[in-house]
């Protein structure tokens, strides 16, 4: 096992030098294609390499709000690394390259408790985001996740006391799945576009619908014009079923998105946010990503785990060889069992330097996504209240859909993130939304325990 490096509570001084970026706005989270938050797989290893090649911003792993609470932050002083860390558990590891395009995603149910979390690492992220999808029973509970789905008073209560509490250069957004209603799921948008958010985040799928079931895109644009009929600038983000930058174009076509997030598709492929992705990922990825981990004093298990989800083209190798290369990862017990696979050359040092170029000479926040067709007008208060009375009754998911509507087949989205974090190295009403009614927007109907 590796040896843990002395660390420093102050900044290291060998970070290096980078042009300063103005803080992120609404107009930062549109046209652009994000890596979503993942359990394990939203490692720093793999937020780097995805910036890297053309990942717009990266959300971190979902972190609970108590576990951050207490955390001591540490920084290497040979890396950079920044590290919360628990009495025996890394909570978070970022470094400041990253900084300027990092979302840090909370889990929470509490707004006192969020507003400590994101106080304890604001210095170190450019955003907060709530997360209100997970579905799982760890997170629902507590009231976290998903269960605030139908609790939007707290809901909004936090995103309200998140923004009141952060300042302006911290950005506060959402993420939440869609109800089982579509007028449900639009007065609870409405009730989150008012707090002050600057993007909201939309997991195309209800809170009962697993991996294999196709997303439920069609049935973003209604609210994407419905967020552009409110006219305060919210960026609309789609989550569900996107392969890649390519990819994101179709599904930006189909929902009018202001920009894409990608989930599983990144966990198989931190480079699908390329034109052009890596393939032969156990030849080409697979060194890289070793050498870059163990720079990073990234722990063991959750490198072998990353390398382990790593799937693509074969295109100079044969898939005989790359099941030669998984059974010699499942044997591995750390770092020095895969040596030959970089050929005995532990140059991790010059791989995050490689990183930081790319990064430098092409800021992510640059690389967007500009349709050929888009042309972002607001609805006139007259279309929304057309909108609004044309929903009742639409036939979301019906067959007759529009073709470039389907999603494409055998695609998932990985497990919610879990609490866990690895060990350091050592170590049916239907009522108008209010802005057409004119009163209070009704508490969306609860959606059926899982």
């Amino acid at each position: 096992m590796m040896t843990r490096r002395s660390l420093s509570a102050s900044p290291s001084p060998r970070s290096p030098k980078r042009p300063k970026l103005e803080h992120l706005t609404s107009e930062d989270f549109k046209n652009g294609v994000f890596l979503a938050p993942m359990v394990r797989s939203g490692a720093l290893p793999t937020r780097l390499i995805a910036l890297q090649h053309g990942a717009t911003l990266v959300w971190g792993p979902e972190i609970v709000d108590k576990a951050i609470l207490h955390a001591k932050r540490e920084v290497d002083p040979s890396t950079g690394v920044i590290s919360y860390n628990g009495v025996s558990r890394a909570i978070f590891a970022t470094h400041p390259i990253e900084k300027p395009y990092l979302i840090y995603q909370i889990g929470s149910a509490d707004p006192e408790l969020a507003v400590q979390a994101a106080k304890t690492v604001m210095q170190d992220i450019s955003g907060i985001d709530l997360n209100c999808g997970c579905p799982k029973p760890f997170s629902t509970h507590a009231g976290m996740g998903a269960a605030l789905l139908t609790n939007p008073d707290l809901l909004c209560s936090i995103l309200k006391a998140l923004r009141e509490a952060m300042p302006l250069e911290i950005t506060v957004s959402v993420k939440i799945r869609l109800l089982p209603s579509q007028e449900d799921t639009l007065k609870l948008v409405e009730r989150i576009i008012d707090t002050g958010v600057s993007a909201l985040t939309v997991h195309c799928r209800t809170r009962n619908m697993r991996d294999r079931d196709a997303a439920l895109i069609e049935r973003l644009r209604e609210i994407v014009d419905f967020v552009n009929g409110m006219g305060k600038g919210v960026a609309v983000v789609e989550n569900g079923d996107c392969q890649g930058w390519e990819d994101a174009k179709r599904v930006r076509e189909v929902t009018g998105a202001h920009s894409v997030m990608i989930a599983r598709a990144a966990e198989s492929n931190p480079t699908c946010f390329s034109p052009t992705p890596m393939v032969d990922l156990e030849k080409i990825l697979w060194p890289k990503y070793l050498r870059l981990a163990k720079h990073l004093d990234n722990w063991w298990g959750l490198t072998k785990f990353c390398l382990a989800q790593f799937k693509g083209s074969y295109v100079t190798m044969k898939k005989s060889e790359a099941t030669q290369l998984r059974n010699k990862l499942s044997q591995a017990k750390n770092f020095e069992d895969l040596s030959d696979l970089v050929d005995n050359s532990w140059t991790g040092e010059e791989v995050f330097r490689e990183i930081v170029q790319s990064i430098e000479s092409r800021p992510p926040r640059e690389h967007r996504l500009i349709m050929p067709s888009q042309k972002a007008v607001p609805l006139e208060s007259d279309d929304a209240a057309s909108l609004a009375k044309s929903i009742c009754g639409s036939p979301y998911g019906s067959p007759g859909s529009e073709p470039g509507m389907i999603t494409p087949i055998g695609t998932e989205n990985p497990e919610p993130p879990g609490s866990g974090a690895p060990l350091l190295p050592d170590e049916q009403r239907r009522p108008l939304p209010s802005m057409i009614t004119g009163h209070n927007a009704v508490t969306p109907t609860p959606t059926p325990s899982c």
